[in-house]
């Protein structure tokens, strides 16, 4: 049939219904995208049967080796907890001890210090008294020398002076 224009459309009649150019076209669109939907839904469901298959037949991994190695590891780490408070114990007492032996060795040196000031103190003390009695005795010794050298000057002289010592 021809339009308007000249152009031939095709007509196409089903069922005593005619159907022309742009709904034929809309109508094999809605057939394609049917069938397209229909196939789709048809894929998803072989999918969930072969997923149904899957998770039907599907059987739990044996996993008690992990199990048995997770016991053992706790385990261990229990032991090792044990050794690290033990060792932790046996730090912590070497650590006092060595602080008792700090403060016993402060005290100690203390102690050496009040006792070395004092013996300082004495021999300086010692030394000031000894040096002044060395001074007195020398100058007594000095004023002794002198006396002794005047008396005995005066004895010689006394000695020359005499008359009888000329014989």
């Amino acid at each position: 049939m021809a339009d308007g224009f000249g152009v031939i459309m095709a007509e196409l009649d089903v069922g005593g219904i005619k159907f022309r150019g742009g709904k034929i076209f809309i109508i094999l669109t809605a057939l394609t995208t049917a069938g397209g939907a229909l196939w789709g839904g048809f894929e998803f469901y072989k999918d969930y049967l072969n997923m149904k298959d899957k998770i039907q037949s599907y059987s739990a991994p044996d996993l008690s080796g992990f199990d048995k190695r997770l016991d053992l590891i706790q385990q261990e780490v229990t032991i090792l907890k044990d050794e690290m408070s033990m060792i932790l114990d046996e730090v912590t007492l070497v650590s006092d001890v060595a602080k008792d032996l700090k403060n016993d060795l402060k005290a100690d040196v203390r102690r050496i210090e009040t006792i070395v000031e004092d013996v300082e103190q004495r021999v300086k003390e010692d030394s000031r008294q000894n040096e002044r009695d060395l001074k007195e005795v020398i100058n007594s010794i000095e004023e002794d020398m002198k006396d002794l050298e005047e008396k005995t000057t005066k004895q010689i002289k006394n000695a020359l002076e005499n008359p009888l010592s000329n014989m």
